[in-house]
This record gives C-alpha cells, structure tokens and sequence, in this order.
C-alpha cells in the first residue's frame, strides 16, 4: 500500500533505512545522487550543495510531525503579531519543535492524511527542481540510487515520476485545501532547497503569491525553517 507518510519521514527525517547500505556504493558522487546516499532523501533532494539538513533535536518527533509544529509555530508567531527573527541564522542543533496539538488544522484527519502527504512529496521535490540542476542524467543517477532505499515499487515509482515530470508550481500552489495547509506546502518547499539562489527565491516569492501567503507569515516560515536547519 502506498504510504507517502513514510516516504516523507525519510525525506525529512535525516537518514533513510537503506541509505547506510548503498553509502559504500555511493563511491565519490556529487550533487543530489550523493545526497541520497550520505543523507537519506533530503540530501537526494536538496543536494550537497549547501549541506542543509534537519538538526537532530529539531527532529525528536519525526519529520511529518516536525513540519506541522513548525508550521504551527510560524502561524502562530505571525498571528500574536512577533518580529521574525533575521533569515539566515541556521540553529537546528539546539532547537525543538512541538507537535501541533492534536485537532490543529495543521493535523489532517486521517482519511485526508496520505492525500495531504502526497501533496506535501511534491511540493517538496518541486522545490528541488526550481533551480534547473536536475537534468536528464542528474535524473538517471538519482533512479539507480532510488532502488537503494526501503520503498516499495509503487513508492519508488512515484519519486521518480515525480522527479521526471515538469514542475508545475500552478498544481503544486493548487493543492492546499486551507491556508494552515498553505504554510505547510511553503514551509516543506522551503526546506527542500537552498533559498539564497535566485532561481530559488523567484520560486519561492511566486510559490508564496500563489498560496496568497502574508509577507509577514513568510518571513516567519523561514526564521523557523531556520531553527530547524543544521
């Protein structure tokens, strides 16, 4: 059965089961492809190119539960009217976030929750490919290593359809059912690149126009999204 919840918490949750495996394998690769052996499915995605990673504290309740208590926080944080702290002062390794609570918009419920992780997997490999750097045999380095990690066929096969086909930032902007469920799309798309780029940050600046996201609620998403990073 397909399971994009599991497959989330290895993108987000440091290294993934079978990622130490194909390590030895992996030999000197560079770009996402070594990622993915050195870091689980965030390097494969993100890349080596900046060593982004979740810090480990951030991570004490698992990825999916730490992406919707950072998106909880930053929420909060913008509605009680805080100053976001300055972008760009990564802390993960001493920071830690709550769960949301439970019956939190930030929570779908669980007839809605793979849907919603489905949706969140391709904001995120979307966001990886704003920069243009996955091209045609980026991709082929990436699939071989894909059947590396502990994913079933069906999972595997939608990384790497996902990772194939064109982004589409209009569908990827489109799926938020609530704007709780909007800061979340930001925020893991957030996570999945190196937003000091410019083609990143055009992706980013339109992404968030297009989730009719707040400036403010912005700059919050990347003061926390900067807690949680190593």
């Amino acid at each position: 059965m397909f399971d994009a919840k599991k497959i989330l918490d290895q993108f987000l949750g440091g290294q993934a089961d079978g990622a130490a495996k194909g390590n030895a394998a992996g030999g000197n690769l560079g770009g996402i492809a070594g990622g993915a052996l050195a870091g689980g499915l965030m390097g494969l995605l993100a890349g080596t190119k900046t060593g982004r990673k979740i810090g480990k504290n951030a991570l004490t309740y698992g990825g999916t539960a730490l992406l919707g208590g950072l998106a909880y926080k930053a929420w909060n944080d913008w509605q009680s009217g805080k100053a976001a702290a300055p972008p760009g002062q990564p802390s993960g390794a001493n920071t830690q976030f709550e769960p949301a609570p439970a019956g939190s918009a930030f929570l779908p419920p669980p007839e809605q929750e793979n849907a919603f992780n489905r949706n969140l997997l391709r904001a995120m490999i979307g966001a990886a490919k704003a920069d243009g750097h996955i091209d045609a045999r980026e991709q082929q380095r990436i699939f071989k290593h894909v059947h590396e990690l502990s994913l079933d066929a069906e999972e595997k096969a939608f990384v790497m359809d996902e990772l194939a086909s064109p982004l589409d930032i209009a569908a990827i902007a489109g799926a938020p059912t609530s704007p709780e469920s909007a800061v979340e799309i930001y925020a893991v798309s957030l996570i999945a690149i190196d937003p000091g780029g410019s083609a990143e940050q055009r992706y980013l600046s339109e992404l968030a126009t297009r989730l009719n996201l707040d400036p403010a609620l912005v700059a919050h998403i990347h003061a926390n999204v900067d807690q949680a990073i190593a």
